[in-house]
């Protein structure tokens, strides 16, 4: 697991941090993880393959010879792993 140094951090911002700590029963530290998880990986955040999954529900999606049309032009050919010589 990756390691973050903060330097230069406010005497009253790290109060704040150790009281909120103290408020939710954990260090200092688990609640500053919690923090920053909670701002880069919001729990409402919308995933990729769920929006384009709402986008086809919403266009009428599509009908089983129209999926198998599609399968049937997908490439399916074996991907072959890169080289690097």
């Amino acid at each position: 697991m990756a390691s973050v140094t903060i330097r230069n951090l406010p005497d009253e911002v790290h109060r704040a941090l150790r009281v909120r700590a103290a408020m939710h029963g954990r260090s200092t530290e688990a609640e500053i993880r919690d923090i920053l998880e909670t701002i880069v990986r919001p729990p409402e955040r919308v995933k990729l393959g769920s929006l384009l999954a709402s986008i086809a529900r919403d266009a009428g999606g599509l009908t089983d010879a129209e999926a198998e049309h599609f399968n049937q032009l997908r490439d399916k050919t074996p991907a072959e792993p890169m080289s690097f010589e």
